[in-house]
């Protein structure tokens, strides 16, 4: 993990941060906030469990921001601190978390480390638990969790400390139509 910028800011005087390193290409970052705020805003798939696949995205890629980045849809769904504290390796174990969200971790280290975990019991629980729409919302979210850690980790665009903030849940951007 590293924190020293390999962008610079697009903002002339501004720290290299995610937003405006990003803003170099101001475009495709746009066309990435909505296709994140549009699966944020579907409710296939929960957000809770949403976010409980991105918590462990973060603690396997030790994305600093994602670690410490919660979304209020998913608090107000009752994902509280001590759940995402048995979001590591063990969880299988786990007390508090759900068996949907054992699948889903499950799920969320075979398209991290290798499709072999998601075999036999494995897969079984997640087809259990989950429906084919539901399974192929959380494996697109996994891709962008992914993608946007490695891409903050690469950049060097992680914040050097950050407390633990809960954010509004991406939301897509209603767009409200002119006059007929």
């Amino acid at each position: 993990m590293s924190t020293t910028p390999r962008i610079s800011s697009a903002i002339p005087g501004e720290p290299a941060q995610f937003g405006n390193g990003l803003a170099h290409q101001p475009a495709i970052a746009e066309s990435f906030g909505e296709l994140y705020a549009a699966f944020w805003g579907s409710d296939v798939l929960s957000a809770r469990l949403k976010e409980v696949a991105r918590m462990r995205n973060a603690r396997v890629t030790e994305c600093g921001f994602c670690r410490n980045v919660r979304f209020d849809k998913a608090v107000g769904q009752g994902l509280g601190e001590e759940i995402v504290d048995d979001i590591d390796w063990g969880y299988e174990t786990s007390d508090r978390l759900s068996d949907a969200e054992k699948a889903v971790l499950k799920f969320t280290d075979a398209v991290i480390h290798d499709p072999e975990l998601l075999t036999g019991d494995a897969k079984a629980a997640l087809q259990r638990h989950l429906s084919p729409e539901q399974i192929a919302e959380l494996g697109l979210g996994l891709t962008l969790f992914l993608a946007l850690a490695k891409a903050l980790i690469t950049m060097g665009l992680e914040p050097e400390a950050m407390d633990r903030t809960v954010l509004p849940t991406p939301a897509p951007v209603l767009v409200e139509a002119g006059p007929a």
